[in-house]
């Protein structure tokens, strides 16, 4: 008890001591627009003097914010608010750089960026900047019941405000949906890496092998990553043997391009269990989590086993831009997939769990993937996704298409199941061209907490089937749509919703950009 109040009173001494010159700022409002993606004929973003100026003051105010949070005393045998600090200056770590990205981009070439983005600067940029302003609620969010300082909370709403107001201008310059259609893989997918993609055994070419039977490089994933090389121009590829990998594994933001390949589902495991209820933070308590820009998975399975007793218990936690993850299984309870931010694509995917088990603010696509709800604890609710957009202008929501939305064997209509619920103000999840089982509540979707966005979040449905697909008594929401128009469900497709350069590789299969094969 001494130890403690010792820690905060020298706190409050040093935050006293230290310029506290934040201010909040409302974002203002636009209408949510779900035409995201630039017309490939639109011209050029050209950023004005104030944007980049805003970015520079931002990135100020991102060092300012960092050393005060620098500087919570995080004894006491406090896991969680130690883990909260260590997730808050990891977040704005990101922030920074997704800025710094931003404004190297806007200024010049984007060759100084990570694999020099997609090309579409615009696109690119906006893509960034909606990563930025979601890390500091992600923040706060840890931190949340563990410590209270205004001037912290000040000083993390005035960075999202900033972001925001620069936001705002990259989206004000866009143009309609784009119509290029781009079959199979991204051009960024290189040709090796297509082959080893569609290879289906041991690649040759691996550089580095984990195995527990001593005949790799490594006995556990977590050294093959850490020996992996920082800022990786080319593909490094790390073939895990099968076999239970008990492990927490974290990829850090300088491990780019970095490839992992098991013997599949259910051969390749990967297993954790942290929880919330287990002294972590939900960012923190992920099995496997990615930062490094680039990155792809592909078969394996990756599980928390905390169980639903234990609440948030994540198995994927995704911070990574451009990445892929194919022929992949995600199970849990609550919270299993963790889709934190920038651009990411799911194919052949199985993911498991309960309450809002894919969350997060990505700008995510899973395609031909199945969605399993399990059995909760008793009185709860399930929740297939919980979409975190809290700005208009950010491109990020789920898209699900030709998915298979079902339940467990033990699930049974005693447990009330919904495709989603608004996590944040503009909450944004497309199921489109999917078979919904009979799990699905007639209403479809669940409310957060009363009227909480139900007039903000921008949720649809397009040519569903199954019997959880039926419309007739579906919410009445003023944000929710039924889609008949073929040119508005475009919308959410991989060409439109993540640019067509942006498409995901087709493994041996044929894989659609657009609406249909």
């Amino acid at each position: 008890m001494a130890s403690s109040a010792f820690g905060f009173t020298s706190l409050l001494v040093v935050l006293l001591l230290l310029p506290q010159a934040f201010s909040s700022s409302a974002a203002a409002s636009s209408e949510n627009d779900i035409s995201d993606s630039a017309a490939a004929s639109s011209p050029p973003f050209v950023p004005s003097a104030s944007f980049r100026s805003t970015l520079q003051s931002t990135l100020i105010q991102i060092k300012r914010v960092a050393s005060l949070i620098s500087r919570i005393p995080s004894a006491f045998g406090d896991r969680r608010l130690s883990a909260a600090i260590t997730d808050c200056l990891e977040l704005l770590d990101l922030s920074s750089d997704e800025l710094s990205w931003t404004l190297s981009s806007s200024t010049s070439s984007p060759s100084s960026v990570p694999g020099g983005g997609i090309g579409d600067r615009r696109f690119d940029l906006r893509s960034w900047m909606s990563a930025a302003l979601g890390n500091q609620d992600t923040c706060k969010e840890g931190l949340s019941g563990k410590f209270h300082a205004s001037v912290i909370d000040d000083g993390l709403d005035t960075i999202t405000s900033l972001i925001s107001n620069s936001l705002r201008e990259v989206a004000g310059a866009s143009g309609g949906a784009g119509s290029r259609r781009l079959m199979g893989f991204p051009e960024w997918v290189s040709p090796a890496d297509r082959r080893l993609l569609q290879v289906s055994s041991q690649p040759k070419s691996a550089d580095a092998v984990v195995a527990q039977d001593g005949t790799g490089n490594y006995d556990t994933v977590s050294d093959a990553v850490a020996a992996a090389p920082d800022h990786s121009a080319r593909r490094y590829v790390i073939y895990v043997k099968k076999g239970a990998y008990k492990e927490n594994v974290e990829i850090n933001k300088k491990k780019w391009n970095l490839m992992i390949i098991g013997d599949g589902v259910g051969q390749t495991v990967i297993s954790g269990d942290r929880s919330y209820i287990g002294g972590w933070t939900t960012y923190r308590s992920a099995t496997f989590a990615v930062m490094g820009s680039g990155f792809i998975a592909r078969d394996l399975t990756i599980e928390n086993t905390a169980g639903p007793e234990n609440h948030q218990a994540v198995a994927l936690r995704s911070n990574s831009d451009l990445s892929v993850y194919y022929r992949c299984e995600f199970t849990g309870y609550q919270d299993t997939v963790y889709a934190h931010s920038l651009r990411q694509f799911y194919r052949d995917c199985r993911i498991s769990g309960t309450i809002d088990f894919v969350f997060g603010d990505a700008a995510a696509v899973f395609q031909n993937c199945e969605l399993s709800a399990r059995l909760p604890l008793p009185n709860q609710k399930n929740a297939f996704t919980a979409q975190g957009r809290r700005d208009p202008n950010q491109n990020t929501g789920f898209s699900f298409q030709f998915c298979n939305v079902t339940g467990e064997a033990d699930l049974t209509n005693a447990t009330p199941t919904y495709l989603g619920r608004p996590w944040k103000e503009y909450s944004r999840v497309v199921f489109m061209q999917s078979y919904l089982g009979p799990i699905i509540r007639p209403e479809g979707w669940l409310e957060w907490d009363q009227n909480f966005a139900l007039d903000t979040l921008y949720y649809a449905e397009y040519m569903n089937y199954g019997p959880g697909s039926v419309l007739d008594n579906r919410v009445k929401w003023a944000g929710y749509h039924v889609l008949s128009d073929s040119a508005m469900a475009a919308n959410f497709t991989v060409a439109q919703f993540i640019d067509g350069d942006l498409w995901l590789p087709a493994t041996g299969v044929k894989y659609t950009a657009g609406l249909s094969a």
